[in-house]
């Protein structure tokens, strides 16, 4: 069955940096896209980046130019390089497939997160 492992997440003061690392399993014969989605306490799950089969890449704006996303096709793995961190980076950290149905139907997978604390 589709797997996504996380793991990077940490805790930094202010203006630190985290790379975080999805590592997805069991879409070998699929094109899907992968993106990284955030929670906070309180607060909805939010956009942060994707990437497509193709390396097109997209950014939620209160991350534009410091976070930057990016995969290697070879160890199925998609990896989210966060600078300039600050206190609102703070959250749950989840990455996600879509397009892949590694169950026949189920075209959305999700991982189990990784926590990301950024102290002042």
């Amino acid at each position: 069955q589709g797997q996504l492992v996380e793991s990077g997440g940490g805790s930094v003061q202010t203006g630190g940096s985290l790379r975080l690392s999805c590592v997805v399993s069991g879409h070998s014969y699929c094109e899907y896209d992968t993106s990284w989605y955030r929670q906070a306490p309180g607060k909805e799950r939010e956009f942060v980046s994707s990437i497509d089969s193709d390396g097109i890449t997209t950014y939620a704006d209160s991350v534009e130019g410091r976070f930057t996303i990016s995969q290697d096709n070879a160890k199925n793995t998609v990896y989210l390089q966060m600078n300039s961190l600050n206190p609102d980076d703070t959250a749950m950290y989840y990455c996600k497939t879509d397009g892949c149905p590694v169950v026949p139907g189920v075209y959305t997978y999700w991982g189990q997160g990784t926590q990301v604390t950024v102290s002042s």
